[in-house]
């Protein structure tokens, strides 16, 4: 009797801890939500008692954006190695995507959006901040990822209060250009990104994809050589990280675009783009609809079942496409 009342309380309890490890994944896995970014800006103005200035907004957003990976529940999951956190993949896949976007808008803000000319030098904090969002997102030896990407926000906060004059460092200056000329840096940065993420979304049903890459030049050549013809096709069990991945880039990516809008308007209105770029905002915020499914499906061609893939695919390849158009605007409009 008490070798079965032992198996038995053993049985029970192993059960109860995997229900418990079963529903925190669940709630872990929660769809972040979305941020206001107004309502965020405003409210760090008024606590830092100052008035935005040009390029606040996106410092805050960007602040904003990389604080959500780590503040969300059950923090950052990328590099947890004990469950329920190991056994998850697509809120991991989902915060690769953030990062992704995030590394891209830090390295525009290092290059382009806080310096002026070329010859110009580039800002202290933004040159400690944008490398250490660089660090293996799956680290956590020390330094583990998270640490870093804090000391990399903590930069983040110098730099925005160097913006509006209230640095405890003496001289501590710092600028942000609403320029055209940096916003289309911009752009060419997030447009390759969300052309990747398109052809791998694209990739759920296989397709012959047609070599491409050294069209329009007679005289390019590339390291190795390949055929004319390759067939492409995401493994069933990358379906779901993919999709999440780049679910997690187009909502970083929604929310820098918010923030662009409102640091570039004068540069948006001189060259009348203020409605493209409404346009891809629109494109993105689509992509976040509810996933209803419990899994994400991969039906085939316009069969029963639905793509989740071919639709994510579509709504980022229609923002990409109005990106491509916004830039060739501010670049000749």
């Amino acid at each position: 009797m008490n070798i079965n009342f032992s198996a038995k309380t053993i049985g029970v309890s192993i059960a109860s801890v995997f229900l418990l490890f079963y529903f925190v994944g669940v709630y872990w896995s929660f769809a972040v939500e979305p941020i206001d970014i107004q309502h965020e800006v405003t409210s760090a103005a008024t606590a830092d008692n100052v008035a935005p200035v040009i390029g606040y907004t996106t410092t805050t957003t960007l602040i904003k954006v990389a604080s959500s990976i780590l503040d969300k529940p059950g923090g950052y999951l990328s590099n947890d190695a004990l469950p329920p956190g190991v056994f998850l993949d697509n809120m991991p896949s989902w915060e690769f995507g953030v990062l992704e976007m995030v590394r891209d808008m830090a390295l525009v803000l290092r290059k382009d959006f806080s310096r002026s000319q070329s010859q110009s030098l580039e800002n202290t904090h933004i040159k400690k901040a944008q490398p250490k969002f660089n660090i293996d997102n799956k680290s956590w030896a020390m330094p583990s990822a998270e640490s870093e990407y804090r000391k990399a926000i903590d930069h983040l906060y110098k730099y925005r209060n160097a913006l509006v004059g209230i640095s405890t460092i003496k001289d501590d200056h710092a600028q942000f250009y609403a320029r055209a000329d940096n916003l289309t840096s911009y752009l060419d940065e997030i447009q390759k990104r969300l052309g990747s993420y398109s052809q791998r979304l694209s990739a759920s049903v296989g397709k012959d994809k047609i070599n491409t890459d050294l069209a329009g030049d007679s005289v390019a050549r590339q390291s190795t050589f390949e055929g004319s013809h390759s067939q492409l096709r995401t493994s069933w069990f990358q379906l779901d990280n993919v999709f999440y991945e780049s679910r997690g880039a187009a909502w970083a990516l929604l929310h820098f675009l918010k923030a662009i809008e409102i640091d570039f308007d004068s540069v948006l209105k001189n060259k009348n783009a203020t409605i493209s770029l409404q346009q891809i905002i629109r494109e993105l915020e689509a992509s976040q609809q509810t996933l209803w499914s419990p899994m994400v499906l991969n039906g085939d061609g316009f069969g029963m079942l639905a793509n989740h893939s071919l639709v994510m695919a579509n709504y980022i390849s229609r923002a990409n496409a109005a990106l491509i158009d916004l830039n060739e605007l501010l670049r000749k409009g």
